[in-house]
């Protein structure tokens, strides 16, 4: 059985830094690619951030310069480094294999408000 848990949300003015973690049992991790996505309210889940297993990135045009992906193998957690925060961002965080398995985590709240 899966399980994926991922923390470190809050609320954050914007401009701020949040780091997201994600750690995963199962073989979710093994040598697959692995990403962060997110959903707004009202709007589908987006793919913001992928980490190949030899640590290849690639990010959305949205986050491009402002978020970082990275990953521990050995510990199977991802983590997603979050700075110059805008209230776009604001969303509902999951991570999961690139392309994603059917099972997902509850998800972390980044709300960006002042």
């Amino acid at each position: 059985q899966v399980q994926i848990v991922e923390s470190g949300g809050g609320l954050v003015q914007p401009g701020g830094s949040l780091r997201l973690s994600c750690t995963a049992s199962g073989s979710i991790f093994s040598i697959y690619s692995m990403g962060w996505y997110r959903q707004a309210p009202g709007k589908q889940r987006e793919l913001v951030a992928t980490v190949t297993f030899g640590g290849g990135t690639i990010y959305a045009d949205s986050v491009k310069g402002r978020f970082t992906i990275s990953r521990d193998n050995a510990k199977k957690t991802q983590y997603l480094q979050m700075n110059s925060l805008k209230p776009e961002d604001t969303a509902v965080y999951y991570c999961n294999r690139s392309p994603p398995q059917p099972d997902w985590g509850q998800g972390t709240q980044v709300t960006v408000s002042s």
